[in-house]
């Protein structure tokens, strides 16, 4: 295995709505839907990926009548995106008319960036700072 590069990155999920979760990650923060799928028999479950085509990563999201994992999300569950630079007053628009609350993530990132709770509970930090591995 190699330790170095760029290997893609799954975050798995699970919603209690699946297009409630959708409307959030893709109406509102501008995600594309990469792949969708159904339950096609027992222990199977609907699931819809999300993120940017040129993305390193995607979001997965799983539920459906069959899924029966409830999300628990906790205070420390972010998933932050380092922007570089000031929030859009219209993404942060744009997230909560897609279901979105504007919660506090503690000083730290009240102080460098905004957060909002997704239907589910887990939170996406937007962040002013910028970051890097190098």
């Amino acid at each position: 295995m190699t330790t170095s590069g760029s290997p893609h990155v799954r975050i798995a999920r699970p919603s209690r709505d699946l297009a409630a979760a959708e409307r959030f990650w893709v109406e509102g923060l501008g995600l594309r839907v990469l792949h969708r799928g159904a339950a096609g028999g027992p222990g199977e479950h609907d699931l819809v990926m999300v993120g940017w085509p040129d993305a390193v990563w995607h979001l997965e999201l799983v539920g459906g009548d069959q899924f029966a994992v409830e999300p628990s999300p906790t205070a420390e569950d972010l998933f932050v995106l380092y922007l570089a630079g000031p929030v859009d007053d219209e993404l942060a628009d744009r997230l909560e008319r897609a279901g979105g609350t504007r919660v506090s993530a503690g000083p730290y990132w009240d102080r460098w960036g905004v957060t909002f709770a997704d239907p589910d509970g887990y939170r996406l930090v937007l962040s002013t700072r910028a970051w890097s591995n190098g």
